[in-house]
């Protein structure tokens, strides 16, 4: 057996972990089966952004006939837009790992991480332990058990980003952000999307109103089923059936080339089988940790979508840094996910950060409400937008408990309500109080602040 000062297994926010620990002069192991950076970098947000933004060019030329500018859409070079994604981020991750296999004290291992004791994994036959054990494996696509689905050939987002055919069809299986995100770019690239989800809106997870009206923009899309589960799945002249029902017994058949399932992701923890350590987790299979990242079994520490904290990126990134306080330095660092923001890339955008109004409803929290819509503002104007919104939600002494945006780039507009959230006080004054650009979106901001001071 080959002992570590430090063992990281999972090469995706965990690979700064191993970076910062060999730099520190730790004996470090590194355990990453495919290619380093993770979901974000080969399979999630960063291809997925990517290839959006063809989409979004492809919306442009389709919509600039409104500032009176001749332009046409001749053509999408589908494979085109998958192959530059693919060409600019493969070599991200090949340099990577050439970087990481020439690092002084940093051991890479290829392959799939198995843990048989208490700190101790198998890796390719060969069983290694440490001191310090960072789990930080991610997550995969959940794929629930569907009549029918096991024997058809589908997709998950995986799939999806790297497919270099356009379907002419696709059937999307879930209403959350992977499944809205993947329809924008299927279908503003020209295919014909369907969408089944069980919850009454799309992106149920959002504030309601910005759920509904995402819902209502998405309808003029695509064919949306809300409310109905998909219930099986078969083959039908050459096409994929997926045959859905709501909860009154009403059922629908929808067809298409292609099936994107895309109901969620689950944590990796049942093939590392975690149990075999000690770690505890929850009910939903995720690794419970402490403030301090730390799980209840000693030694071992746990980050990312794997841990039973926010499913982002720039939460897993946020992690790494208390992480490596906590193990490379001995520290004491807590994870504070006070305002912890997100951000759907659709066209409009959606994005927010705090409290939902429905949750303070159900917590019987007293609050009041901020709007702007973005189309009555000046850049509103100019941009000719025809959707969106700032929605501020405020304890009546003026604390910030959440906002939330729909509109062209909402993802950007959210920072400076974190910054004010994250900040000392995090007031409504501390949003009006600043001097906004003019004539910038970020003014729909101060108005809806404004709107919500008492």
């Amino acid at each position: 057996m080959t002992h570590y000062d430090v063992l990281v297994v999972g090469g995706g926010t965990g690979n700064n972990v191993a970076a910062a620990a060999a730099d520190a002069g730790l004996d470090t192991a590194l355990v990453e089966k495919g290619p380093l950076g993770g979901t974000c970098l080969n399979r999630g947000c960063n291809p997925s952004k990517m290839v959006i933004q063809a989409a979004v060019a492809a919306d442009n030329v389709r919509n600039a006939e409104r500032f009176h500018v001749d332009a046409t859409l001749n053509d999408v070079d589908f494979a085109g837009v998958i192959d530059d994604m693919a060409e600019t981020l493969g070599p991200i991750a090949e340099g990577m790992e050439e970087r990481y296999r020439e690092k002084e004290n940093l051991t890479l291992y290829k392959d799939e991480a198995v843990f048989v004791d208490e700190r101790t994994v198998e890796v390719d036959g060969e069983q290694i332990s440490a001191e310090k054990v960072v789990v930080a494996a991610g997550s995969r696509p959940l794929v629930p058990p569907i009549d029918g689905l096991d024997e058809m050939d589908y997709l998950t987002s995986q799939e999806a980003l790297y497919l270099r055919e356009q379907p002419d069809s696709l059937v999307v299986m879930g209403g959350g952000y992977i499944a809205v995100e993947l329809g924008y770019f299927f279908e503003a690239l020209g295919t014909d999307v369907t969408i089944v989800e069980m919850m009454d809106t799309l992106v149920p997870r959002e504030d309601d109103d910005l759920s509904e009206a995402f819902t209502e923009i998405a309808t003029e899309r695509h064919d949306v089923y809300t409310g109905y589960r998909a219930t099986a799945v078969e083959e039908r002249d050459g096409e994929i059936a997926v045959h859905a029902e709501t909860e009154d017994g009403e059922e629908a058949v929808v067809t298409g080339d292609e099936l994107l399932v895309a109901l969620g992701r689950r944590p990796n923890t049942d093939t590392l089988d975690v149990a075999a350590a000690g770690i505890e987790t929850d009910d939903r299979g995720f690794i419970v940790t402490n403030d301090r990242l730390e799980t209840n079994a000693e030694g071992v520490w746990a980050q990312g979508d794997i841990a039973d904290n926010a499913m982002f990126k720039h939460s897993g990134d946020y992690e790494t840094q208390v992480t490596i306080d906590n193990v490379v330095h001995g520290g004491n660092s807590e994870a504070d996910f006070t305002a912890m923001p997100h951000a759907i890339f659709t066209e409009p955008q959606m994005s927010g950060v705090g409290k939902t109004e429905q949750e303070l409803r159900d917590s019987d929290t007293e609050y009041v409400v901020g709007r702007q819509s973005l189309p009555e503002t000046p850049m509103g104007r100019a941009k000719k937008l025809e959707h969106g919104f700032v929605k501020v939600l405020a304890a009546p002494d003026g604390e910030i408990l959440g906002c939330h945006m729909l509109g062209y780039e909402a993802s950007t507009m959210i920072h400076e309500v974190v910054v004010a959230m994250r900040s000392a006080g995090g007031t409504v004054d501390d949003v009006t109080g600043i001097i906004h650009a003019h004539p910038t979106l970020n003014k729909a901001v101060q108005y809806a602040f404004e709107d919500a001071q008492v």
